[in-house]
């Protein structure tokens, strides 16, 4: 069994390197959009241009987030996610980056929809829409899981003694 639970740390590990490779390819590319929209005239389109590689950077910060998060859960804590503490805490660190991301894609969103096709801002409300369900769906998962926290004070400790791991 404990070749098994290596194996799994290691694929974790292989898929947080992909994670970090694809959030690197991000940043190239929300670099160059960048750099691009600097040199370009100044202007509307430069300005949706620069609207666009904040999205694309905002993408690579998300997986960057879910690297870490892997990382840190299943390989450096070896955690087992089955503890209400554990899991509040892994679907929060993951809702944080999502909730973040989607809010950002939201505001670059109409924008676009503003400057280009104002026929695009239905959609670009029913994802702002979607985003505070989502914030409002986790609050309640926090407050709900809370309880479930008190009847399990020796998980709580255990959890907040194994961040002593990660720290320097």
């Amino acid at each position: 069994m404990k070749h098994l639970m290596l194996a799994f740390g290691v694929v974790h590990a292989m898929i947080a390197l992909l994670f970090t490779a694809g959030a690197l390819f991000l940043i190239v590319l929300g670099a160059q959009l960048g750099w691009h929209a600097a040199h370009a005239d100044s202007g509307l389109a430069a300005a949706q241009e620069v609207i666009e590689a904040i999205g694309i950077l905002a993408a690579a910060v998300v997986a960057l987030q879910i690297a870490e998060t892997i990382i840190e859960e299943e390989v450096v804590r070896d955690a087992d996610i089955s503890a209400p503490t554990r899991v509040r805490r892994f679907l929060s660190r993951f809702f944080v980056v999502v909730v973040v991301a989607l809010a950002i894609e939201g505001l670059v969103a109409t924008f676009r929809a503003v400057h280009d096709d104002a026929s695009e801002l239905l959609y670009v409300a029913a994802l702002v829409a979607g985003v505070g369900v989502l914030l409002a769906a986790w609050g309640v998962f926090v407050y709900l899981n809370r309880s479930a926290e008190e009847l399990e004070p020796a998980a709580m400790e255990e959890a907040q003694a194994e961040d002593e791991k990660l720290k320097p």
